[in-house]
């Protein structure tokens, strides 16, 4: 069974149980948008994302970059990242989100997603590096683009749209219990960055 959830409110948890997850709705508004959007297809060190698959070296057409307050290594998929140093707008991105969440971040991956053809299989973020039930906050620019849940043990799913300029926030237990993806999709032919905030430990 698939639960759809078009509009939810801010305090609304989006999962019936097991980890908490809000969808704040559109944060940044219009031209702010589009000018952050435009920044970060122009500004940001974006390459294609690597992955190590039953020994075997995958490359995405999907784009990925690291961020964060040290050089900090993030390892998924048996590959591992250094941060960058952050640019003005992903601090300014960054202080957003953690205003709106109260919580705060020292780290982002950012993903960019050319058409709606690019997307990303199930998952959870609970890799090592990450802090143990820590926020992560998800902030989305650019393409309109549906985004799923399923939760590991009953295999139900939830999904929603998330909008440009929109920010959700998964946490407590959401990663040891939920995956998430973003499926792809025809339907849509613009770009769409995401920006995920998180905090590495250790």
């Amino acid at each position: 069974m698939d639960l759809f959830t078009p509009q939810l409110q801010n305090n609304d948890n989006l999962l019936p149980y097991d980890g908490e997850v809000n969808y704040l709705g559109i944060v940044v508004h219009n031209t702010e948008a589009e000018t952050y959007l435009e920044a970060l297809l122009n500004t940001i060190a974006w390459r294609n994302d690597e992955a190590v698959i039953y020994g075997k070296l995958i490359i995405t057409k999907r784009k990925v970059a690291w961020y964060g307050d040290s050089p900090f290594k993030y390892t998924y998929s048996n590959t591992t990242k250094q941060a960058l140093p952050w640019t003005p707008e992903l601090l300014e991105l960054k202080k957003l989100a953690e205003q709106h969440t109260g919580e705060t971040y020292n780290s982002c991956l950012l993903n960019l997603y050319h058409t709606g053809e690019e997307g990303m299989a199930w998952h959870s973020d609970a890799e090592k590096d990450l802090k143990k039930n820590g926020a992560i906050a998800s902030m989305s620019f650019g393409a309109e683009r549906k985004f799923a849940f399923k939760h590991k043990q009953t295999k139900e799913t939830i999904s929603l749209l998330l909008g440009h300029g929109s920010l959700l926030v998964m946490k407590g237990t959401t990663q040891g219990h939920w995956l998430h993806r973003l499926p792809p999709t025809k339907k849509v032919i613009k770009p769409r960055v995401n920006l995920t905030f998180r905090t590495i430990e250790g």
